[in-house]
């Protein structure tokens, strides 16, 4: 293993950044190579967790020479976020200079453009360094994995229909209970590693042998032993399924998760400020009609109550954790089998 470290000049005087990268050397040239980071959004640990564990499965299985592809791992891919806490809360998601989701405006380049990203890189803020040293390092490995997490959730992905259904591979192995085909929309990192990919076959309906992936691992509060240490033997099957490790992948059961198009997900807002009283939970299979939650606007009015239905038959996925919400605010994603009635921008759910 090699350990080595980035470091990012901050943009002020004194303000430095530095995070490590571990590199395992495959020992098969022809074997794919595969690049993971995790806590892109700082805040989101369980992936750090899960990196934390599958290292010492790496370390273990480079002294018995299993590994034949090369192997770059990122296990906090955010020390800028890491930093921004207010009044003890992370503030990981969004870069506050800049406004912008540390998750959004990465470059959207072919890869025979790879190496341009770090030209002039001394030249650029903080987080653009940040951002385009992260795609650099992804865009030099045939598989990509974003480690991150939704708030409380089912374990899932979202997967570009080019590396579908190739990558079933990965939501059987991380025992997924869902997948949302993504459209390819927006600048999020997982997008842009995958925008580079289809560039080399613009015609191409699939795209063998290459995957770019956002696994969303559950909920903030889902980081312990046991959970990172199932996660982690997951994510290692996956990897000899895929040939970067040598060994057994055990029976093969495929993946009978739900599979719904950003296009087929319900988000459930709430239509006024207010207390929630949540009536499903994550995990739920619901029909449409079932009372999902009630907003409580005006405490001590019964008028005050806003109930919220399900639009349609679905798994819920998501539901947010905090009992307070504002008006449009998020409760829930609702993976369903036909077409949400809404009107859905293109690009990612939320911000």
């Amino acid at each position: 293993m090699n350990l080595s470290e980035i470091v990012i000049d901050g943009d002020t005087p004194g303000a430095v950044w530095r995070f490590p990268v571990f590199r395992f050397k495959g020992s098969a040239s022809g074997a794919p190579s595969v690049y993971i980071q995790a806590a892109l959004h700082a805040g989101e640990l369980p992936g750090t967790a899960l990196l934390h564990i599958l290292l010492q499965k790496l370390v273990e299985a480079e002294t018995q020479g299993l590994i034949r592809g090369d192997i770059t791992i990122v296990p906090h891919a955010n020390p800028i976020g890491l930093s921004q806490q207010h009044f003890g809360e992370i503030q990981g998601r969004f870069d506050l200079g800049s406004r912008t989701n540390f998750n959004r405006e990465f470059p959207l380049i072919s890869l025979s453009n790879r190496e341009n990203l770090l030209d002039g890189l001394e030249s650029q803020n903080a987080v653009d360094q940040l951002k385009r040293q992260l795609l650099h390092m992804a865009l030099g490995a045939d598989l990509m994995l974003d480690l991150h997490c939704d708030d409380e959730s089912l374990q899932y992905a979202y997967i570009d229909p080019v590396f579908w259904p190739e990558a079933a591979d990965l939501a059987e192995a991380m025992a997924m209970d869902a997948v949302f085909l993504s459209d390819g929309e927006s600048t999020a990192f997982e997008e842009a590693v995958g925008h580079a990919f289809k560039a080399t076959s613009p015609a191409a309906e699939t795209l063998p042998g290459r995957l770019a992936v956002t696994v969303e691992l559950r909920g903030l509060a889902d980081v312990g032993v046991e959970t990172a240490r199932r996660d982690a033997d997951g994510l290692y099957r996956f990897l000899v399924m895929r040939g970067v490790l040598a060994g057994e992948a055990g029976v093969r059961h495929g993946f009978t998760g739900a599979v719904s198009t950003l296009d087929q997900v319900e988000v459930i807002r709430a239509p006024e400020a207010g207390a929630v009283f949540f009536h499903r939970t994550i995990g739920d299979r619901v029909k449409a009609g079932d009372l999902l939650a009630t907003v409580i606007t005006r405490p001590g009015l019964a008028e005050g109550d806003q109930p919220i239905h399900a639009p349609q038959d679905g798994l819920i996925v998501t539901r947010a954790s905090r009992r307070y919400v504002r008006r449009n605010g998020n409760l829930m994603k609702i993976a369903c089998t036909n077409p949400s009635a809404r009107t859905r921008p293109p690009g990612t759910l939320e911000d």
